[in-house]
Order: structure tokens, then C-alpha cells, then sequence
């Protein structure tokens, strides 16, 4: 009885974490938001803040002047809805295709399955640039140049994606799941709906962040395809410093609000990513 006390008490010590730990994540946290508090304190106040000695550590007064000034010099609204709609997207159908895809390359046997994976990796050494030019031209000859549909269609799946699914998809899901499913009468896209989803909604959570992300984020290949009435929002933030004086509080005002919906999204996706894990441990 001492003894287990003795190993509770142990086990009690080990677990509790020191306050080492808590500074060092919190030296983390702080250097994390750093950027975005300085975007932020930038973005409150004019240019004249840069060339001062020592910079106020506090915001100014002048974000939502700022704020409005972008919204007057490109069509932000526009962009923010551009970026929305395709970002939005590409991430439902790049999680579905790619869940699909990796649940049939983990647990289905159909011939040539291994050598059309190992090309869907080896794409992954390509570089995207490489095939701005022929894209170009197909989106000119079907006639989606200028418009979102140039920017949503060439990644409504990617390689990524599909590799990332499959490797999570070979051990969320035992095959025991998927016999069952068979004899109570499941169809295969039953049980990819019923079985497989629950079992990988970790990993797609992830995915969709990632791939929300890199589509808000992206730059060239809008800015190459898209018309300029038709911006996103990375299009339009390079042209609130195309001129030959770049005012960084109006930049970096923009820069913010841009900023917002991916943190909406991060913690949104996030809840779901600790929920699923969670939920794998009480299974577990």
C-alpha cells in the first residue's frame, strides 16, 4: 500500500509541469505575436512612427482611419470575397478529394494503386512555377482568365493532400472497422461517410488549416490570371505599396485585416483538431 502511495506520489511529481516550462512557452507565446502586435501598432498610427528614436510601444488612434483609407484606395471588400470564396473552396474540396483519395490508397486493393502513388509523390519535386505558363494558356483557351474559377479549379486537389491522408488513414483505420461495415451492409461510400471520416477528422482538420492558409496566402498565380478589378487579397495588399512612396501604416492596416479571418479559421480548426484527439484518447 506505501509502495503504490510512493508511485502515485512520484508519478504526481513528474507530471506536474515546472515554472521553467510555463516561462519558456511563454517567451514562445510572446515572440509569436509579436509581429502581429507591431503590424497592429503600425497600422494605429502614421508614417512619421518609423523615424522616431524610440518607437511607442502603445497603439495610436488612427487604425480605423487607416482601415477606411484601404478600403478607398483598392477594393478590399471585393478582395476579402475573392479570398473568402476561393480559399473556402479549395480547402471543402482539396479535405474531400484527398480523404477519398487517401482512403482508397490505404485500405482499397485495385490494380497499379502503388505505382499511381508513388507518381503522385514524385509530383511534389515539381515546382509549382513551372507550370504557370501552359496553365495560363489552358485557363485563356477555356475562357476562365480574369475570372476565380482560373484560381479554384487547378487546386481543388493536391498531392500533398492525398499523401497527407493516406499515411493517417493506414493507421486511424483498422481494416476490422471496414469487415464490419461490409456484413452490416454498408456500401464503400457509406462506410468512407460512416467510418473513415470520423477516424480521420484530426488529419483533415490539419489539412484544411494548411491548405486555408496557402490559399489565402497565395500570390503569383492570382496576380497572374486574375484581372484588376477582380483582386484577392494578396493582389490588392501589393498594390497599396506599388507606388514610388509607400505609406507602411496603410500597408500594414490592410495587412491586419487580412490577418483576421485566418486566425478565425485557426481557432475554429483548432478546436476540432484537440476535439478528434481527444476523442482518439478516450477510445484508446
Amino acid at each position: 500500500m506505501t509502495t503504490r502511495t510512493g508511485l502515485r506520489a512520484k508519478a504526481g511529481r513528474l507530471g506536474k509541469p515546472r515554472k521553467a516550462t510555463y516561462g519558456v512557452l511563454a517567451v514562445f507565446v510572446l515572440g509569436s505575436l509579436f509581429p502581429f502586435y507591431w503590424s497592429f501598432l503600425v497600422a494605429s498610427r502614421d508614417n512619421g512612427m518609423l523615424t522616431e528614436r524610440i518607437p511607442p510601444l502603445l497603439p495610436g488612434g488612427n487604425f480605423f482611419a487607416n482601415a477606411a483609407r484601404v478600403f478607398d484606395t483598392v477594393p478590399f471588400w471585393r478582395a476579402l470575397l475573392n479570398s473568402v470564396l476561393v480559399s473556402g473552396t479549395v480547402t471543402l474540396t482539396t479535405v474531400l478529394f484527398s480523404a477519398l483519395a487517401g482512403f482508397a490508397f490505404a485500405k482499397l486493393r485495385f490494380r497499379g494503386r502503388n505505382g499511381l502513388f508513388v507518381f503522385i509523390v514524385v509530383t511534389l519535386a515539381v515546382p509549382t512555377q513551372l507550370g504557370i505558363i501552359p496553365l495560363f494558356i489552358a485557363m485563356s483557351k477555356l475562357g476562365w482568365a480574369g475570372g476565380l474559377q482560373s484560381v479554384i479549379v487547378p487546386n481543388l486537389v493536391t498531392a500533398f493532400g492525398v499523401f497527407w491522408m493516406r499515411q493517417y488513414t493506414v493507421d486511424a483505420l483498422p481494416y476490422e472497422l471496414i469487415e464490419a461495415a461490409r456484413v452490416d451492409g454498408c456500401s464503400m461510400i457509406r462506410i468512407f461517410w460512416n467510418v473513415c471520416l470520423p477516424a480521420v477528422r484530426p488529419a483533415a482538420a490539419i489539412l484544411a488549416m494548411f491548405t486555408f492558409m496557402t490559399s489565402w496566402n497565395d500570390f503569383l498565380w492570382p496576380l497572374v490570371v486574375l484581372d484588376a478589378g477582380n483582386p484577392t487579397v494578396q493582389v490588392a495588399l501589393e498594390k497599396l505599396q506599388s507606388g514610388y512612396y509607400v505609406d507602411y501604416s496603410l500597408v500594414l492596416a490592410g495587412t491586419t485585416l487580412a490577418t483576421i479571418p485566418i486566425l478565425i479559421v485557426f481557432v475554429l480548426l483548432g478546436r476540432q483538431i484537440v476535439a478528434g484527439i481527444m476523442q482518439g484518447a478516450v477510445k484508446g
